[in-house]
C-alpha cells in the first residue's frame, strides 16, 4: 500500500472524492448527490483495488473502472450545473480536476498495457 500512497492519481482521486461531498453539503437533490459522491469515491477505490491485485490484466480492469467513474463523475457535474444543483463554478472546476484525473489513468493504462 506504500506505493499506492505515493501515486499522484491516487492522492488527486481522494481530493476529488472529498470535494464532491464538500460541493454537495447542501444539495437537496439527495439521489443525485448519493449517485455523484459514490461514482467519485469509485474512482480512487479501484484505482486501489487494482493495485492490490497481483496481475497487470486485473490492475487494468480497475483501472479502466475507475475511468469509467470519471467519465460519469463528468457528466453529472455538467447535469448539476445545468440544472443548478450545484454552484456552476464549482461544477467547471470539479469537471476540469475530472478530466485530469481521467487523463492520468489512461497514462496508467497505456503504461501497463505495454508491460502485457
Amino acid at each position: 500500500m506504500e506505493a499506492l500512497k505515493n501515486l499522484d492519481v491516487w492522492k488527486r482521486a481522494c481530493r476529488l472524492s472529498v470535494d464532491l461531498y464538500q460541493a454537495t453539503n447542501n444539495c437537496k437533490e439527495y439521489s443525485f448527490k448519493d449517485q455523484l459522491t459514490r461514482a467519485g469515491l469509485s474512482i480512487a477505490s479501484n484505482i486501489a483495488e487494482g493495485y492490490e491485485r497481483d496481475s497487470v490484466p486485473a490492475r487494468l480492469q480497475y483501472l479502466k473502472v475507475a475511468k469509467g467513474s470519471c467519465g460519469e463523475v463528468w457528466t453529472q457535474l455538467m447535469i448539476a450545473r445545468s440544472a443548478g444543483f450545484m454552484e456552476p463554478k464549482a461544477c467547471r472546476d470539479l469537471e476540469c480536476e475530472t478530466v485530469e484525473i481521467s487523463n492520468m489513468i489512461w497514462g496508467l493504462i497505456k503504461h501497463y498495457n505495454n508491460k502485457n
